[in-house]
């Protein structure tokens, strides 16, 4: 079964609301931007960079398959990347459509993997 866990003294989550720009650059070129984000900083792990859907080109994204879990934020889904010349980088973003309560703000927006991309540039 799973569980679902408060944020506490134990396990922090703060979002804060960023009027700084976000952008993820793959093989040369930007292929996901927004004019701000929200910075999710959760326990001792980095901070990660959401970027609101609404202000997101998603004809780069296809959707997957792929879900996980978190028992802090709930499910998870993923979208691959797709750059102009085709090459498909798999689940590289995900968000969390129906977050639990106590991370509402980030339902919908997108984080993406520093790891399968060349570079997400804040401001």
């Amino acid at each position: 079964m799973r569980r679902q866990l408060e944020p506490g003294p134990d396990h922090p989550i703060t979002i804060e609301p960023k009027d700084t720009p976000v952008s993820v650059k793959l093989a040369g070129e930007t292929v996901l931007s927004a004019k701000s984000h929200l910075e999710l900083k959760e326990a001792t792990y980095p901070g990660v960079a959401y970027l609101p859907r609404d202000q997101v080109e998603m004809r780069r994204l296809e959707r997957s398959e792929l879900t996980s879990w978190c028992p802090y934020k709930g499910e998870a889904s993923y979208y691959h990347l797709r750059t102009s010349d085709g090459v498909l980088i798999e689940n590289a973003v995900w968000t969390y459509e129906a977050p639990f309560p106590a991370v509402t703000a980030i339902k919908n927006a997108l984080a993406v993997y520093p790891n399968k991309v060349d570079a997400i540039e804040i401001g």
